[in-house]
């Protein structure tokens, strides 16, 4: 009896085993790859969104699975991962669930082959050396996640709280424009700027400053590069950050012109400010902090300032 028992239970566990693998082994459940899957998320992207004139990847036997579209091919010398590179972009995952589209805010400066270890996806690295090639091209790229931030993501927060963490297995549409003539990029930035802001009334000096006389000033008493001014004044970005508000309400600055870190403010407040005078200034960004840019400011922003000039001396 107990022999009958066990042969019984012998058979039963081998009909589950075989039932299991049976089942492990039926061919009619598709296991994507992450690249496979990468790949049907983008191609589903690119139709649902009616993204037209995108191709593939194809360099290197189409081993990234990235799709682009230059939208200005750009000249000049081909970019190596041992240049330093200017751009401006926009980022966002194809869920949409992360974006950060301000290109005031979003500029890089430093070497190509520095893009991945400044926390830039591998595929921006890749695409920017391979696809945009070139100074002052622009491109749109759709980067699979395993060319993004992988399967871990980045960001603090959870995947609840917008625009502060990009989850794992998220693949990219990112935008790119890669900028060498900043007198030109600076004055369409600034104009726009201008434009959205329904603001009038400035001039432009040669050197690409744009100024607005607010209120005239009460006497004669001119600015020069040995004078000291006190005053009040703000400085922001033109995405309307505000870097430098200390001096805005009741504290009064004391400046002497030759200690200025922006060349375009020690200009505009010599050539059209006197006591009493509030002067509203908007500086490319050669006439502020550089291509470089400083803490708090951006790489090659421009910048906005407002003063109000209380006294001059001598």
């Amino acid at each position: 009896m107990k022999q009958s028992i066990f042969s019984v239970l012998i058979i039963s566990i081998i009909g589950v085993i075989l039932s299991t693998g049976m089942t492990s082994c039926r061919k009619d459940k598709f296991q994507p790859t992450i690249k496979q899957y990468d790949s049907i998320q983008i191609v589903n992207y690119i139709a649902a969104n009616n993204l037209t004139g995108f191709q593939r990847d194809m360099i290197g036997g189409d081993t990234t699975g990235m799709y682009y579209k230059i939208l200005s091919p750009g000249s000049g010398t081909p970019i190596q991962y041992s240049d330093k590179i200017t751009f401006v972009y926009t980022e966002r995952t194809l869920d949409g669930t992360y974006v950060t589209s301000d290109t005031i805010a979003n500029h890089y400066y430093d070497y190509v082959g520095h893009l991945y270890t400044n926390h830039f996806p591998l595929g921006l690295q890749t695409a920017v050396y391979n696809l945009l090639k070139y100074p002052n091209a622009s491109m749109r790229v759709l980067i699979p996640s395993h060319l993004a931030y992988g399967k871990d993501g980045t960001g603090s927060g959870s995947s609840q709280v917008a625009n502060n963490r990009i989850a794992g297995n998220e693949s990219l549409d990112v935008y790119v424009h890669a900028i060498t003539d900043f007198a030109a990029y600076d004055e369409s930035v600034i104009k726009n700027y201008l434009a959205a802001n329904g603001l009038s009334g400035y001039s432009t000096t040669p050197d690409g400053i744009h100024y607005s006389v607010l209120t005239p000033g009460t006497n004669s008493d001119s600015i020069v590069d040995a004078s000291t001014i006190t005053c009040t004044y703000t400085g922001q970005l033109l995405n309307a950050t505000i870097f430098d508000g200390s001096y805005n309400g009741t504290n009064i600055a004391t400046f002497p012109m030759g200690a200025f870190a922006t060349p375009g403010n020690v200009e505009a407040l010599e050539k059209y400010a006197v006591a009493g005078t509030k002067l509203s200034v908007i500086l490319p960004s050669a006439q502020g902090y550089g291509i470089a840019g400083t803490s708090g400011i951006p790489p090659f922003s421009c910048l906005r300032f407002t003063w109000q000039v209380i006294t001059v001396t001598p």
